[in-house]
């Protein structure tokens, strides 16, 4: 086989397409916080992060724009050289002292920020801990890293504890793991997970990308929200979600950001956040601050979406948060599914493997603080007419891979 004859073998999406239930790259054409227009159609969305609405806030779209004014379009270099604005300064410092950590680190995308710091921090000899559902970007930073990878059903801390005891002496040991599963919307049981993990020698990571705004006195995220601020080594978060911009953040010890700012390859070698991004994620803390109810809003129209789903048979799984998926078992049945909400103006996402593993598909929806009750009530209506497709086995029956 030569180099590209597996691209020419690789016919699904083609497949999917001529079906007419290709989900992927439609083209918005203009968007406002809870709706998209794509061919000239408007839809409903249910499907992006925007959880506290401000993609389209004044004061973030004001300070984009003053950014662009003074730093113009980008600082074309790495923040090693000429890429460091006092921007990115200032928000390190803020996100440090919310985040209740000594120092912060800015990536320019969420990404980098978990593949940076992994194959880092870690190498061969030690060995990366984590759940069977963590999000692509820890896992493909442990494996660039070189670090032994040991993974353990998800959220069974039995199981890590397993993972755990039998450990070699020798090496390093993280144990990382998403603070919300962005495929579930559950919690990681970090009450437990914690003490276990450092009973055991080991340092810990969460990845608290849609947790961060949501969860936790002031919206500091899932380790925050369970007390545990002063025992978790490391958080990362994401501006792409809650904060409405692109770009990520790791926060932790001094001496560990001053290694990272030094030594990790995708942080060193990429270009720097925009300024404008930057400028907006600075205006977007500040509106999270100072207008909390765009959490009671988010939660309230979450609490709606879910109790109207599950009053129709829907499998919702244990969804804590504004992500609630609804599981449709195969493949077929929630492309379908897709199509048929699209088709009735509103824009969900359907996830399949690898995302999630086979049997287990499933519509990922998520609100946002600006959704109304009428529009959650009509991307209900809409669910009716994909009745006949919901799954009917129970949620737990996917952790099988």
């Amino acid at each position: 086989m030569t180099l590209f004859d597996r691209c020419r073998a690789y016919t699904e999406p083609q497949e999917v397409k001529a079906a007419g239930i290709y989900p992927y790259f439609h083209a918005i054409q203009e968007s406002t916080p809870t709706r998209v227009r794509i061919r000239g159609e408007w839809k409903i969305m249910v499907g992006s992060n925007n959880y506290l609405g401000l993609t389209h806030h004044p004061r973030v779209l004001e300070a984009a724009g003053k950014a662009l004014d003074q730093y113009g379009s980008g600082s074309t270099g790495s923040r090693l050289l000429n890429g460091t604005l006092d921007l990115h300064e200032e928000l390190e410092e803020r996100l440090a002292d919310f985040l209740g950590k000594e120092a912060a680190l800015v990536f320019t995308t969420g990404y980098t920020a978990n593949l940076a710091t992994l194959s880092a921090l870690c190498g061969p000899g030690d060995h990366v801990v984590m759940d069977r559902l963590n999000h692509a970007c820890l896992l493909d930073g442990a494996r660039l890293s070189g670090a032994r990878l040991h993974r353990f059903p998800h959220g069974d801390t039995e199981g890590l504890r397993r993972v755990l005891s039998g450990l070699p002496s020798e090496g390093g040991r993280l144990v990382a793991v998403d603070g919300v599963f962005s495929m579930e919307g559950d919690l990681a049981p970090l009450p437990a997970l914690v003490p276990l993990a450092q009973s055991h020698g080991a340092r810990i990571l969460v990845d608290d990308a849609h947790g961060l705004g949501v969860l936790g006195p002031g919206g500091a995220g899932t380790v925050s929200h369970f007390g545990l601020t002063g025992e978790v080594d490391l958080i990362m978060a994401t501006f792409s979600k809650s904060l409405a911009s692109v770009g990520g953040v790791v926060a932790g010890p001094a001496e560990v950001i001053q290694f990272l700012k030094h030594q990790a390859r995708s942080f060193v070698f990429t270009a720097s956040m925009p300024p404008a991004s930057v400028a907006g994620v600075l205006a977007a803390l500040d509106v999270m601050h100072q207008e909390p109810e765009r959490r009671d809003r988010l939660r309230g129209a979450t609490e709606r979406m879910n109790r109207g789903l599950r009053a129709m048979g829907f499998d919702t799984g244990a969804s804590r948060t504004p992500i609630i998926p609804v599981l449709f078992g195969d493949q077929e049945r929630t492309l379908l599914a897709w199509r048929t909400l699209f088709d009735h103006g509103v824009m969900a996402h359907p996830v399949v493997p690898p995302a999630v593993p086979v049997g287990t598909c499933r519509l990922r929806i998520s609100l946002t603080a600006e959704h109304t009750d009428d529009e959650v009530d009509r991307v209900l209506q809409a669910f009716r007419s994909v009745l006949p497709l919901r799954s009917h086995a129970t949620s737990d029956a996917a952790e099988s891979a």
